[in-house]
């Protein structure tokens, strides 16, 4: 993985956890111990989903480029549904409390989205990789004065 993704991930995935952290912290005090472990199972499983899908989105554009963009498309929508089942596996749940757990996968996926486009309007990608072998410039082919 390149520095740039490896930036970007991070860029994603912290605010994410500060969220799940400021949600088991009220969940906690909302809902008990069940709510603050709801909220950090939360937290978990949308950090390892998006954080996965980042992975195979990012090696899906250094392999197959031209199918970018529908991969991305396509990996977004299962994420969702897969949270989706998350959600309907653990309604009726005695380990955490599942109002909180469902609260806190909604809002630390809508920060992830988020901060990940955030970080992805504040990245400098080029759009054209100069040649760095031979170090020269390119010729200006526009009109000359």
């Amino acid at each position: 993985m390149r520095s740039d993704d490896v930036r970007s991930l991070l860029q994603t995935a912290v605010p994410t956890a500060i969220a799940g952290a400021v949600a088991a912290v009220v969940g906690g005090l909302v809902a008990g111990g069940k709510g603050a472990v709801g909220a950090i199972v939360a937290t978990l499983v949308v950090v390892l989903f998006m954080g996965i899908g980042f992975v195979v989105l990012q090696r899906t554009a250094k392999s197959l480029p031209h199918l970018f963009q529908a991969m991305g498309l396509m990996l977004y929508a299962a994420q969702i549904l897969l949270l989706f089942v998350f959600l309907a596996a653990f309604k009726n749940t005695t380990l955490f409390n599942p109002r909180v757990f469902a609260i806190t996968l909604v809002v630390t996926t809508l920060v992830w989205i988020g901060a990940q486009t955030r970080a992805h309007m504040k990245a400098k990608i080029l759009y054209v990789e100069p040649d760095s072998a031979t170090g020269e410039k390119p010729e200006n082919p526009g009109p000359k004065s």
